[in-house]
Parts: C-alpha cells; structure tokens; sequence
C-alpha cells in the first residue's frame, strides 16, 4: 500500500488549510487578517517579505506565485501575493504587503518566486510600488522616460509624455550580462515588426558566437489598458464585453469566463446546470480553436510550410469558427456570457446545430491524424523541436508557467479538473502532460488536449440534446445594477488555452470594481524565454517562442 505523502505545515488531512497555523508560521512578520472571497490574506510588514514568503513555500507548500496585484488606496499602497499550490490550487492565501503613500517601498519577493521579477516590475510601473533588492527594477509596459504611474491617484492623463529617440549601444561590445566572461558578443534585435514574434514583440539576443547568451523580452507595444477600462465600466452589463480583447484570437468564451467566475464568487451568483453545460461546450470550442491556430503558426515558425499545415489548421479551424458563430453571433468578439448563465439558448433548430457539431467531431480523428503524419512525424520538424527549448519542471513552477507550456513539462495542473468550475466535473476528460520539457512536448500536448476538448464536447451535445425543454433555464436572477460590500476582495481563475487567467477584482460599494488585475498566462509563459533559449541557436530561439504560443494583446493588455 503506497505511504500517503506528509502534510504540508497549516495543511490538514481533508486537504484544507489551516490559516491558524499558517499565521503561527509566520510569527512576528504578520500585522493583521483580511478576509477575501477566495481566501484569507496575512498582512506582512514590509520588510518581512522574503521570510514569510519563504516560510509559506518551503514549509507550508504554496511553491505557485500565481500573480502580484497592486493597488493605492487614500492612506497606503499595497501589493498582494496571491499563492497556491501546483498539486492542489484550492488550497490558496494572500499575503498583503501595505506600504506609505509618502515611500512605497517594500521588499522583493524575487529571490523566493522568480515569476515575481515581471511581476514586481508592473507593479512599479502602473502603480509606482518599488522593491527593495529587485534585479532590475524598471518600467515594462511603458518607456523607461515616462512620467508618473497610470494607476495611482495622483496620475495626470493629460500631461505631454516626450520619448527620446534611444539609440542602441555598441552590439560589439562585450555584454555585460556575460558576467565579465572575455568573449566578443552581438545584440542582434528580433522584432517588434516579424512574423516570428507572433505580434509586437521586440526580442533583444545577446549572440556569443552563434549562441545566445542572453534574451530579453521587451514587451509594451500593444499595451491597451483594459484594466483601467474594465474599472471605469459597470459589473453588470459593461466590463463583459472587454475580455473577448485580451487573447483576441481564438480564446473568448474562455476569457469571459475568468471574468464571470470572479464576479460571480464576489457577488454570490448561482448559474444554472444548464447554463453550466452550454458555457462549457461553447469554451471547448474555443480552446480547439486556439489550439489550431497555435498549430498551425507553429508549423510555419519551424518549417515554413504555408501551403499545406497552416492552411489545414486554418480550415479546421474555420469550422469551429462557423459552430461558434451559429451559437453566439459572432466569430471573434463573441460577448455571449452573463453572469449568471448565457446571452441566449442554442441556436434553432437544435438539431441542426447538433448535427453541425457531430459532423466536425466525427471528422477530427482523421484530421489529427493527417497532422500527426505531417508534423510530429515529420524528420525536419523533431530535428528543430526534440531536445531545443527546454523549461525543467522545477524551473516551470519558478516562473509561474501554467497550461500547455507548464503541462509540456511534466506539471500536471489543471484548473478544470484541481479547482472545477463549469459542468467538467461531471464529464469523462483526462489531463494531458508529457515529460520531454522541450518544444515538441508543448505541441504534443495541445494536439493531445484538442482529442480531450473532443470528448467534452461531445458529452455536452449528448446532454442538452436531452435536456428537457421546461428545464432550459439560460440564466439566473440577477439584480440589474450590482454593488458588492465595500472592501469585498476576490481572485478566480479558469483554465484558458493557454493556462491560468486570472481576475484579482476589489470592490468600494459602487457599481464598478475599484481595482481589476488580469492575471495573463501568456505574461507569466513568456517569462520563461531566457530560460528556454540561453545556450542555443536563433532557429531555436524562434521555435521556442512559438511554442509558447503568445498573444500580445493578453500579454500587455
């Protein structure tokens, strides 16, 4: 009989936490408790930081940074560490770190969570939170010669920003990131205008010889402010739309998701079993979608082969894009969930739509097969991606990698079926992993997970096409105008198709959110560039990115 593995510290038998002894664990570094939605938060002085992070992830477990929200209220800054586990993301706390309005300083949680590098950073920039002892503490989204934090209280819109034209040093010149290594490098600039950047993506490769010695992602370019627009725009009927923007390619239905499911937890919402199964065919959908799409450019990144699998994948896809458009009315911008249910019932007639939908399941076995023959079997294309762009496990959780990317790597999280939400525990599905941690395991995993979503789907169209007709209940009783408690504060995250999307949501009692953070897996998944690329080539380089399958206006937003 298999030893059942030791309980974390402030962890009991049931798999739930004990914030008691989690707050006896980090003795003297806690001030207060706050008590949000999804879970309590320790208040930590700000120069405790490192201890108590370090406390919670070495002794308690919580090894899962899943993001850093901060805010400024009228008497203090504030950052939250929102923590998890990668075995079990139920089992969640905050850590809460006030900081003065007159020296918003706090310590870094860098050397404890490596994800917290990007992290932190935004903070600074949006907010004006800095770091005490972070590695490189600048600007992110915005030019390092920008003035004042769009998100503090005392920004000034209407103030002329002057960007001075920067010109790069010298390439030839020893970099000093080489750690005074005598060695004659090049910076050679990919993008932001490439079409192996997937979008505006600048990269700076720091060449030693032909391998990379250093890569930064310089990302910025497509920053949108959907945070600031979502806190401008009512719970009710305006933020919904917004979030079909942020992976604007495939992923909308998923992305409304994260939204609904954080506002629903804040405001107590019920969504119909019915409504549950529609919400979680239609996000299926979406993610085969994505899936193709990343397929497809993926192929084109490593081979060049336009003529055959992108335009395949785009086929294949298309088809996902007509099922959709038939149930939404839309093919991108879908705007079909509300909180509390769906926009709409299944589209008339039922059967048709049914036999619309069964048709396309029936003929993806054959089809992946063809990709199978075309991609995964193909010599050139395991040449490029076996072995090339590999992210060990440990070094996955590090950086707060999720979905495919973290998946590729043997790390078997899943928020469908670890946190479920929807219909899906109800289903039949497996989780999909595999252990190679290189660029040919991230594809294999997303054409394993297309076979996956399959299945859901089809169980989804068995359901409702029984469901009975004076039991289709589309959506719950919600009031028309929706103010939280003030002070309310909540983070909820789904799995999207491209990992954790998160929404950190606090409430000030009036009808709009006083502060709404997405949490963006492509952000936290491209965080792991540098550590994929260092010591290989420009080919892999590009095969490595591609393989993360990034879009920019979700990474900026």
């Amino acid at each position: 009989m298999e030893e059942p593995s030791p309980l974390d510290v402030g962890e009991t038998a049931d798999g739930t936490v004990d914030y008691d002894a989690l707050e006896a664990l980090l003795g003297d570094a806690v001030v207060d408790r706050e008590e949000h939605t999804n879970a309590p938060a320790f208040v930590v002085r700000a120069d405790a930081v490192q201890t108590a992070l370090s406390a919670l992830k070495s002794e308690a477990g919580f090894d899962y940074l899943s993001s850093v929200t901060a805010q400024q209220y009228e008497d203090r800054f504030e950052s939250i560490y929102h923590l998890k586990k990668y075995d079990d993301p139920t089992q969640e706390v905050g850590v809460v770190v006030p900081t003065p309005t007159d020296e918003p300083v706090s310590q870094t949680a860098e050397p404890v969570y490596r994800t917290a590098d990007w992290h932190e950073r935004e903070a600074y920039d949006l907010v004006g939170i800095e770091y005490e002892g972070h590695p490189d503490m600048r600007r992110i989204l915005l030019p390092e010669t920008w003035q004042g934090h769009p998100l503090g209280t005392d920004y000034n819109p209407e103030k002329p920003q002057v960007v001075p034209f920067q010109k790069h040093a010298n390439p030839l010149q020893p970099d000093s990131r080489l750690d005074g290594a005598e060695s004659d490098t090049m910076l050679l600039n990919i993008g932001p205008h490439h079409p192996a950047t997937h979008g505006v993506l600048h990269v700076k490769a720091v060449l030693d010889g032909e391998q990379i010695a250093d890569v930064e992602p310089d990302i910025g370019y497509l920053h949108r402010c959907e945070e600031q627009m979502c806190q401008q725009s009512t719970y009710r009927h305006q933020i919904m739309p917004y979030p079909d923007r942020w992976d604007y390619v495939s992923a909308g239905i998923l992305n409304e998701w994260a939204y609904a499911r954080a506002a629903e937890d804040m405001a107590d919402i019920e969504v119909p079993e019915y409504a549950q199964v529609i919400r979680t065919m239609s996000a299926e959908l979406c993610r085969i979608a994505s899936h193709m799409l990343a397929l497809g450019t993926f192929a084109l990144d490593v081979f060049g082969d336009f003529t055959a699998v992108f335009q395949y994948a785009f086929r294949d896809r298309e088809v996902v894009q007509n099922i959709l458009e038939d149930l939404t009315g839309q093919r991108l911008m879908f705007n079909y969930l509300r909180l509390g249910g769906v926009a709409w019932d299944l589209p008339e007639p039922r059967e048709e739509f049914f036999e619309k939908t069964r048709d396309f399941l029936d003929g993806l076995p054959e089809k992946l097969t063809e990709y199978h023959n075309l991609i995964t079997a193909n010599e050139i294309f395991q040449v490029r991606c076996v072995g090339t762009g590999e992210l060990p496990p440990e070094v996955a959780k590090q950086y707060g990698a999720t979905g495919p990317v973290a998946r590729g790597s043997g790390v078997d999280i899943d928020l469908r079926r670890d946190d479920p939400y929807g219909y899906y525990e109800h289903l039949d599905w497996d989780v999909v992993t595999e252990d190679g941690c290189d660029n040919y395991s991230r594809v294999l995993v997303r054409m394993r997970e297309v076979e996956e979503s399959a299945k859901i789907i089809e169980q989804c169209v068995d359901l409702l096409e029984e469901w009975p007709e004076d039991d289709r209940e589309i959506q719950s009783n919600v009031p028309r105008t929706l103010k939280p408690d003030a002070d309310t504060e909540v983070y909820r995250g789904v799995e999207a198709a491209k990992g954790e999307l998160g929404i950190y949501m606090r409430s000030d009692g009036t009808d709009k959110p006083a502060r709404f953070k997405i949490r963006s897996p492509c952000f936290c998944n491209l965080h792991t560039l540098r550590e994929m690329a260092e010591g290989e080539y420009i080919p892999d380089l590009i095969a490595s990115l591609g393989s993360l399958d990034i879009v920019l206006g979700e990474v900026d937003r």
